[in-house]
């Protein structure tokens, strides 16, 4: 087994299934929970999920919309790329879609700036340090001069990663301040780097140097699986939701949706009891798993006196979420031209951080196309300043939109949808100490989120499963239960050996 396909199987020799009776509680319906909630039922747990929303998801949830003329769509919350790298992921999507054929792979998803410039990703090698190089080569904003005069020091950091080490040394600055060390031209920074810095909902100047760098191991220096990925062909909800809960449902799992969790209790000397704000007023268990968001968690936290541990207590009151992220769907009368990517993502072009051709890719959103002659497109902002209101927001993603597509320009929105959620983790300087783990203070009780401390590097989905499945095998671990596999690139980049004094010194 290579470095790219770790995976933690202790316990080989384990039982395959937990004892009769067990019942476990996953409150969260969203990838980390339903992650956990796959493992424990198919090693024999009688599993309830419990999630406020009428659907399932989380953040990367679909439901049924209609448009003004009463046909009826599936709406999501944002684009969502499949990295290949992303193996727990895809060993979720295996228990519906064993070939995985419901993805698609892109050819590329190339950066575009504000005159044109343009970078791309694709057919880059995969092994470190020849996708730097090449990249470095064929990019036009970033010569092999520019490298001479940048900072060693702190370049080499992206490829020094290292989980014990790089936490140490960098928690404690910002993104920003990180970006600004590499000293590289500004044009090459905001094409190459401040993209991808963006892309986590964090903003530079919020964002803890170490996390960024973890993403870049990650996504780049680490991945042995290129920097292109797939995406799904029909929307989330019929490709992933509806199948998923079907597969659950049938080994047992019962879903209860529309319910908040309000407490977990004390409901036996080893079992737990959830309370809800509707009936069935409370489900009892024998383990649970808090996969919420960082506010769902602290409410249900603050109100459970049996969850009681100070210093635990303090880290989820220290969590915090991150700035607000836009997502504006436009529904046009004009085709979009020949040639277009699917996805591309923009630099220096004010606010917006990426724009999709739904009908590209989309069955759902092609098939209306070809119906009527239109385009479907899509408009994010991953990290928002706060008090942009929702109309400057919409206002600026139509004139960028009219602006980066010509053949839009007088284009008519036949409908359209505008989201601002916030509800995505943050990452500050300073928090890698008081982030949560999946382990807890408390027999039976298992965290699991995309905000979750674990090991093995990932983000975004893949944490988010990771977790889930890191989080069952926890609470498994106490009947001596084989554990579910959890695969990671590798933990050290090719460079993790330098010493500590080799660090850069950042203002």
């Amino acid at each position: 087994m290579n470095a790219a396909s770790k995976q933690s199987d202790r316990g080989s020799a384990a039982r395959s299934r937990l004892p009769e009776g067990v019942r476990a509680t996953v409150i969260g319906g969203g990838l980390a929970g339903i992650a956990a909630a796959t493992v424990l039922c198919e090693r024999g747990a009688a599993v309830t999920v419990v999630e406020r929303e009428p659907v399932l998801g989380g953040r990367a949830s679909g439901w049924r919309d209609h448009l003004s003329d009463g046909q009826p769509f599936e709406m999501e919350r944002g684009f969502h790329a499949f990295f290949r790298q992303y193996y727990n992921v895809r060993a979720l999507l295996r228990r519906i879609d064993p070939e995985l054929g419901n993805l698609m792979p892109l050819v590329d998803y190339p950066i575009v700036g504000p005159s044109g410039e343009m970078e791309s990703f694709s057919g880059l090698p995969t092994r470190t340090p020849f996708q730097v190089l090449e990249l470095v080569r064929r990019s036009p904003h970033l010569k092999l001069k520019d490298l001479m005069r940048a900072d060693v020091r702190s370049a080499a950091q992206m490829l020094a990663f290292d989980t014990d080490t790089i936490y140490e040394r960098f928690d404690h600055f910002t993104a920003r301040q990180y970006l600004d060390s590499l000293s590289f031209p500004t044009r090459a920074r905001q094409m190459l780097f401040d993209v991808f810095a963006h892309s986590f909902f964090n903003p530079e100047d919020r964002m803890s140097a170490s996390e960024l760098l973890m993403m870049f191991h990650f996504y780049f220096m680490g991945n042995p699986e290129g920097l292109v990925f797939d995406v799904l062909v029909e929307p989330f909800s019929l490709a992933l939701w509806m199948p998923m809960r079907r597969y659950l449902e049938k080994r047992g799992v019962q879903f209860l949706l529309e319910r908040s969790a309000t407490q977990v209790s004390r409901a036996t000397e080893k079992g737990w009891r959830v309370h809800l704000d509707k009936a069935p007023d409370h489900v009892d268990g024998d383990v649970v798993v808090l996969a919420t968001t960082v506010p769902g968690l602290q409410s249900i936290v603050q109100a459970s006196p049996d969850l009681q541990s100070p210093a635990w207590r303090k880290n989820v009151e220290s969590q915090s979420v991150t700035y607000p992220f836009a997502v504006w769907r436009a529904w046009l009368d004009t085709p979009s031209s020949p040639g277009r990517h699917a996805f591309i993502g923009t630099s220096g072009l004010g606010v917006v951080d990426n724009v999709s051709e739904y009908h590209l890719f989309e069955g759902e959103s092609r098939r209306w196309s070809m119906a009527t002659g239109g385009s479907v497109v899509e408009v994010h902002a991953y990290a928002v300043r706060p008090e942009l209101s929702q109309e400057a927001i919409r206002s600026e993603f139509d004139k960028t939109m009219r602006e980066i597509y010509p053949e839009t320009a007088n284009a008519r929105i036949v409908d359209e949808r505008f989201l601002l959620r916030s509800d995505c983790p943050a990452f500050p300087p300073g928090s890698w100490r008081s982030r949560l783990q999946v382990e807890t203070p408390f027999d039976g009780v298992a965290l699991a989120g995309d905000f979750v401390r674990i090991s093995q590097p990932s983000a975004l989905m893949e944490r988010a499963v990771s977790t889930g499945f890191l989080a069952a095998n926890r609470l498994m671990s106490t009947w001596g239960v084989r554990p579910e596999p959890v695969r990671s690139v590798p933990t050290q980049g090719l460079l993790s050996w330098l010493p500590a004094w080799t660090a850069p010194h950042i203002a």
